[in-house]
């Protein structure tokens, strides 16, 4: 093993230890924190300096795409003027190792001036931080990664759990589901996968449906106009069965043409609902191995269709 490889070991042993001390750490402390947010009215106002403050960017950041309104106010940004940023209706959230980070000592004077609640993520119970909180969240003393014991990084790997442990805890408590989850997130491949079909499937006369009872000939026209290599068969509007380039191949022979769709096609169509995920369905045409799905209503009414090239193009994106 080389030194590097021994080196990169001690790191995750020594950050593991620090992870495996929290396991206290969650309690009813805790949880009065978590309620406290709950309450407020107005956003929560992540603060702090040096690495702290790039760990509580972050926090800020996964709050606000979970359901609870934040942003990041530099502390000493915060003394020129950025006050003003922070309302009645808020909270701040100081994050700080020590305690004592001084340029800390104006938002905490604010906070009482104003009676905006303080909750505060630092390892010591004595320190003005925590003893000027509302609530003080005491992270337990850990050995930091870094062989001169200076750099933080067991201590902000364990402020990014605890931050990202709140966030967790206010997107169950506030029933934050799928849905909002994908309204905050519209863009890119992560909102492209909380799409439901609902939002991108074919819809009316888009939807390649054959009637019952149409000639072979009639519909190997219509299969090729749609361009999705496949037909639902539907009597009455309701969905019976889905012809396939497959189903096509294996009766292909000169009694073909001469044939309906119904002595054609197979009688167990694969359906979904409109609510389905888009990387679910992707998911499930992979596994089936099949060129589509047709979306139904309770009533078995063909109200969609998605092919699998509108799935890849969509994660794609």
């Amino acid at each position: 093993m080389s030194e590097i490889q021994k080196v990169a070991k001690k790191v995750l042993k020594d950050e593991s230890e620090g992870i495996e001390l929290l396991k206290d750490f969650f309690d009813d402390n805790f949880s009065s924190a978590v309620k406290k947010i709950i309450e407020i009215k107005g956003k929560v106002i992540v603060t702090g300096v040096g690495k702290s403050g790039h760990i509580g960017k972050k926090i800020s950041a996964t709050l606000s795409s979970t359901g609870t309104p934040s942003y990041f106010v530099h502390p000493t940004e915060a003394s020129h003027g950025d006050m003003g940023m922070v309302g009645s209706e808020d909270i701040i959230f100081a994050i700080s190792w020590s305690g004592e980070t001084s340029e800390l000592s104006d938002i905490i004077h604010f906070s009482k001036e104003n009676k905006i609640g303080l909750i505060s993520l630092t390892s010591s119970s004595n320190s003005l931080l925590s003893q000027s909180s509302d609530i003080s969240l005491i992270l337990p003393k850990a050995t930091e990664a870094c062989p001169n014991g200076l750099a933080p990084t067991t201590s902000t790997t364990m402020q990014l759990i605890v931050g990202d442990a709140i966030a967790i805890c206010l997107l169950n408590e506030r029933g934050f589901d799928k849905d909002k989850f994908k309204s905050l997130h519209p863009g890119g491949q992560l909102g492209a996968a909380l799409l439901t079909l609902k939002d991108i499937m074919h819809k009316e006369e888009s939807i390649p449906l054959l009637q019952s009872g149409t000639d072979m000939s009639e519909a190997l026209i219509n299969i090729s106009e749609k361009g999705f290599g496949c037909a639902g068969v539907i009597k009455e509007n309701k969905l019976i069965g889905i012809l396939t380039d497959g189903d096509l191949r294996r009766h292909m022979g000169p009694e073909l043409l001469n044939k309906s769709v119904d002595q054609i096609m197979n009688s167990k169509p694969k359906t979904v609902s409109e609510n389905m995920l888009a990387s679910e369905a992707l998911g499930l045409i992979n596994q089936l191995g099949i060129q589509g799905l047709f979306i139904i209503n309770e009533n078995n009414n063909p109200i969609g269709f998605v092919h699998f090239h509108d799935l890849i193009r969509l994660i794609k994106q």
